[in-house]
């Protein structure tokens, strides 16, 4: 029988179906990964429950299947994931077509769901992409308690995974041909703290990349406030850790950021981003904001235009507040800004972003670079990445080489052209 596993949301949803998929195929079933094909047996969804987008998506890819099945065109439906974890009686009672709903994930009961428990190593998976480059989830969960955030709801307090296990995986991950590991959690920063009460990340790196085999070690969601000092110099001096911080800030409005209850405050967040650029001046920084927080007044708003436009991110996205059942700024708060007024806010951000990713490009032109690459494109050209761009949603380099590359491997590129978003570049092998 042919599972399709559908999954939405984070890399961290990622992480898991690819493990999933791996115990599945150990069990005898042919895996797809999304496929937009109605040629299988039983879908299987990983869901989203973040943000009302999210939620949205996640439903609408259930009432698809769900179609489907009424049409004989499937047998069977799962659902698990943060959606499910948050609304399951809901969902059971809206969706009864849906075969089972279960929480977060938790591979032993969607296993049992289908009558089987044959196991496998636990750290074995079937990529959704290229199996160069894998996430490499630390912790599950979250402490810090933002206020417009369900995931504490939802996953509960940090857990951070024991040490020897994630260098187990990593050992596992290399031996099986991955280069670049992604390390993610909801905020990697705090990873440790829950055990012995102190930042672990840096040692956590340094053992990492003593990893035979592992080249580049990227870094995800690092909170700013409480940012481990030793971090920035590990970031600067080891080779393998790539020059890339994602560091999500959310605001910059003093009055913003404590409705938020993000436990800082803007000049900590300028003298932050002043380090890093002093200690390490190549770095790609990029960073995350939520719109249209029911404290986010238009001078708040300018505030934080006039912050992005000064300290000109390499990479910057933005989501809408949406109300979140149960989190405090729900509770506390009533979301009075209109669709109209947060997608404004949106675009105004996104096109300034735009015109800065296209200033910063430019001036890549004429160097040269070390670039993974990750597919080739129907035109016998290819496509890759810096150290500066992670997998989906940073740049890309589109690249022309009058001989062929292996997907996977490293190249040097010289670049000859660039737009918002993309880099072109040419690699002459010797």
């Amino acid at each position: 029988m042919k599972i399709n596993i559908i999954t939405l949301g984070c890399s961290k949803n990622t992480v898991d179906s690819e493990q999933l998929a791996a115990k599945l195929k150990n069990n005898g079933f042919e895996i797809v990964h999304n496929s937009e094909n109605l040629d299988f047996d039983i879908a299987i969804v990983n869901t989203c429950g973040f943000i009302d987008a999210a939620k949205e998506q996640s439903i609408n890819a259930i009432l698809f299947l769900i179609n489907a099945k009424k049409n004989k065109q499937l047998r069977k439906i799962i659902v698990f994931g943060c959606l499910a974890e948050r609304f399951m009686d809901s969902l059971k009672t809206e969706l009864p077509e849906v075969d089972i709903f279960l929480g977060n994930y938790n591979a032993d009961e969607i296993l049992k769901s289908l009558n089987i428990n044959k196991k496998n190593n636990k750290y074995e998976r079937i990529f959704e992409n290229q199996k160069h480059f894998a996430y490499l989830k630390i912790a599950e969960g979250c402490s810090r308690n933002c206020s417009f955030c369900a995931i504490p709801l939802i996953k509960g307090k940090y857990i951070s995974r024991p040490e020897n296990e994630i260098l187990e995986e990593a050992n596992f991950l290399a031996k099986n041909g991955v280069k670049e590991i992604i390390l993610i959690a909801q905020d990697i920063c705090y990873y440790g703290f829950d055990i012995e009460k102190q930042f672990l990340l840096p040692d956590l790196i340094e053992k990492l990349s003593q990893i035979s085999g592992i080249e580049w070690i990227r870094l995800h969601y690092l909170y700013p406030f409480l940012f481990p000092e030793k971090l920035i110099s590990i970031i600067k001096e080891n080779p393998k850790v790539c020059k890339y911080i994602d560091i999500p800030l959310q605001h910059i409005s003093n009055k913003v950021l404590k409705a938020m209850n993000r436990g800082g405050t803007k000049e900590q967040t300028i003298n932050l981003l002043e380090k890093i650029r002093k200690e390490i001046p190549k770095a790609a920084i990029r960073t995350t904001f939520l719109l249209g927080h029911p404290e986010e007044e238009n001078n708040d708003f300018n505030e934080l235009l006039d912050f992005v436009k000064i300290q000109k991110f390499d990479r910057l996205g933005v989501f809408t507040y949406s109300e979140e059942e149960g989190t405090a700024s729900q509770k506390n708060y009533h979301d009075l800004i209109s669709a109209r007024v947060k997608n404004s806010r949106e675009k105004k951000i996104m096109e300034l972003q735009s015109d800065i990713s296209f200033k910063l490009n430019q001036q890549k032109i004429g160097k040269t670079y070390k670039v993974i690459i990750d597919s080739k494109t129907d035109d016998e050209n290819y496509i890759g990445r810096t150290e500066y761009d992670s997998p989906d949603v940073d740049n890309e380099v589109l690249i022309f080489s009058q001989k062929p590359l292996l997907i996977g491997n490293f190249y040097q590129v010289k670049i000859i052209e660039t737009n918002e978003f993309e880099l072109i570049g040419s690699c002459e092998l010797s």
